[in-house]
């Protein structure tokens, strides 16, 4: 590209810095190798997100400070590589037209329980899925930040702005046990006080579900024999089975099964208390593929009720 004409429309400019930048592997390689300043060709590339892509980045810095592309910056180059006198405008904003899809979140309790349903309806509405775990925190981010279409989450959620959010359902609490337990299997229900001096596994100390359970414990004046600390129901499984304990844990029924060879118990409080499953989407509206998404959700929770 070194010598082309200076007399190139101005989004033919923009772009010329962008495959500059993208070829050359940094801002400053491709001010070399244009024979402009770094400022121009940063205010080039910046430019072009503005138009193209409402100010989402086309590139981002890599290992060692080399860029890279994003998924939207990888379509418009691989689509800039015809005759640049081609490409007009609306060309190149469908070259950089996101990819029909979801990007997704998810704790990784709801999605060891969602991930299945929710893949086949993407799947269905023939949608690209893109899923990540993520803590409360992580997921309110890149909700925040629009890494993220759409998260699914547990409440409480860490303060937010700029997120979205529904809850979808309210789940109370149960008595989990691997096999081997004393309990009659068919009692009707369980109290804190049963568990005293039982083996136990509880959350980790920053899960609010463990600091609901020290609460509980010292409410019931009882104590129990703690076999171990997880922080999601793919760690609570084996940990009860192993240790033959048991666990207070959200009902997670009412979005899928739990394992047959776990016992389970409605926990009886004076005062009951409840779980929220929530979905969360940036300021603004859910995007076409969240609304998808959403109501295969509703779909699913209306079949387990």
């Amino acid at each position: 590209m070194k010598g082309m004409s200076r007399k190139l429309p101005r989004h033919l400019t923009w772009l010329e810095a962008f495959v500059a930048a993208v070829e050359t592997g940094s801002l400053e390689a491709a001010a070399q190798h244009l024979g402009v300043a770094r400022s121009v060709v940063s205010e080039h590339l910046r430019a072009l997100e503005e138009t193209l892509v409402e100010g989402e980045p086309l590139v981002e810095r890599g290992p060692g400070r080399r860029l890279r592309l994003t998924p939207r910056g990888e379509r418009l180059f691989a689509g800039a590589q015809a005759s640049f006198h081609q490409l007009d405008l609306k060309r190149l904003r469908d070259l950089a037209a996101p990819e029909p899809g979801l990007r997704l979140g998810l704790s990784p309790t709801l999605s060891a329980a969602l991930m299945e349903p929710l893949a086949k309806a993407l799947a269905a509405a023939d949608l690209k899925l893109e899923a990540a775990f993520g803590g409360a925190h992580d997921l309110v981010r890149q909700i925040q930040t629009r890494q993220l279409d759409l998260a699914l989450g547990f409440t409480p959620l860490p303060p937010h702005r700029g997120v979205e959010y529904r809850v979808l359902a309210r789940l109370p609490f149960v008595v989990l046990a691997g096999p081997g337990c004393g309990w009659p299997k068919t009692a009707p229900f369980l109290r804190v006080k049963d568990l005293a001096d039982q083996p136990f596994v509880d959350w980790l100390r920053d899960d609010p579900y463990g600091g609901a359970n020290s609460a509980r414990f010292q409410a019931a004046g009882i104590q129990v024999r703690e076999s171990a600390r997880v922080e999601s129901f793919l760690q609570l499984y084996p940990a009860l089975r192993a240790f033959g304990a048991c666990a207070i844990a959200p009902d997670l029924r009412a979005l899928g099964p739990f394992p047959p060879d776990i016992l389970v118990w409605p926990l009886k409080e004076r005062k009951s208390q409840v779980v929220e499953v929530v979905a969360l989407w940036p300021s603004g509206g859910a995007s076409p593929a969240a609304e998808t998404c959403l109501k295969a959700l509703a779909a699913h929770l209306r079949k387990r009720r």
